[in-house]
């Protein structure tokens, strides 16, 4: 071999010098792209991810909790509820308010607003089968039940009244219907709220509302659907776990003169519902 020849050979690194240089070089890349990535791809996989939807809450109100879940610009999922196919009745006209069953949703990688927003009425659906209730009115009723009710043990009695006025041709006169139409929710209802022009306004207009005013539980859906007997035509909360109905119009102002009271002397009354 020539002296050219060994010196061109001795020029270069060796070939097994470069190979373990390369390997060093891919491992690190590697590394830091476990470092950057991991905590995200284990989110995306829904090592504890979820969304709870705690009974009661409006779909506006899901919508922002979902874009936030699934790491969505704001309006995401409000957006997809309008163009998503969910199987709603044919009187929701799309809009599935009342059909956003209160639970918790596991969200993994694969999940999507739309996805999500289906699996949510699908639970609904499931659960108004279970419990025998196929009427868009009976959802309807459930949800004005979930915002009047202040406790479970209220809310089949609280449905009988809203059956009772409305067998009789009254006026709901429910706040939390007029809370709907304002995008708000308080306890305190003027009388200028009561002149509200919108279709949820139960004070002025006689009737159900045209949609559910939120996303009822298992317990409002079953007292809308089953509500005991009785006469009663009104109600009040006049303080939490006090909740006083009555067929005596009378005796419902006494209890509504009640609650203003503690109202205003800073106790925490609460709803009142047919002409409080």
């Amino acid at each position: 071999m020539s002296d050219v020849q060994r010196t061109v050979r001795r020029s270069g690194p060796r070939p097994s010098r470069v190979g373990r240089l390369l390997l060093v070089a891919v491992l690190c890349v590697l590394v830091i792209l476990a470092v950057l990535l991991l905590p995200r791809l284990l989110r995306g996989l829904g090592h504890g991810e979820k969304l709870t939807v705690p009974e009661g809450q409006r779909a506006t109100q899901i919508y922002a909790a979902a874009d936030k879940a699934l790491h969505l610009p704001k309006g995401s999922t409000a957006k997809a509820a309008k163009t998503a196919h969910l199987t709603l009745p044919a009187e929701a006209k799309g809009n599935p308010e009342g059909y956003l069953f209160p639970a918790t949703y596991p969200i993994s990688s694969d999940t999507t607003p739309a996805s999500l927003l289906s699996y949510m009425v699908k639970t609904a659906n499931q659960r108004l089968a279970d419990d025998g209730i196929a009427s868009y009115r009976t959802v309807v009723i459930a949800s004005i039940v979930q915002a009047e009710a202040d406790r479970p043990a209220d809310m089949g009695k609280v449905a009988r009244v809203i059956d009772n006025r409305l067998a009789r041709n009254m006026p709901l006169q429910m706040d939390s219907t007029i809370n709907y139409a304002l995008g708000r929710s308080t306890l305190n209802t003027s009388h200028a709220d009561t002149r509200t022009n919108s279709p949820f306004n139960t004070y002025k207009r006689q009737g159900l509302p045209p949609t559910p005013i939120d996303n009822p539980g298992a317990d409002a859906l079953k007292a809308a659907g089953a509500p005991p007997a009785g006469d009663w035509l009104y109600f009040v909360t006049v303080k939490p776990g006090d909740t006083r109905f009555t067929a005596d119009y009378q005796e419902h102002l006494r209890n509504v003169r009640e609650f203003n009271a503690l109202q205003k002397s800073g106790g925490s009354g609460g709803s009142g519902g047919g002409g409080a």
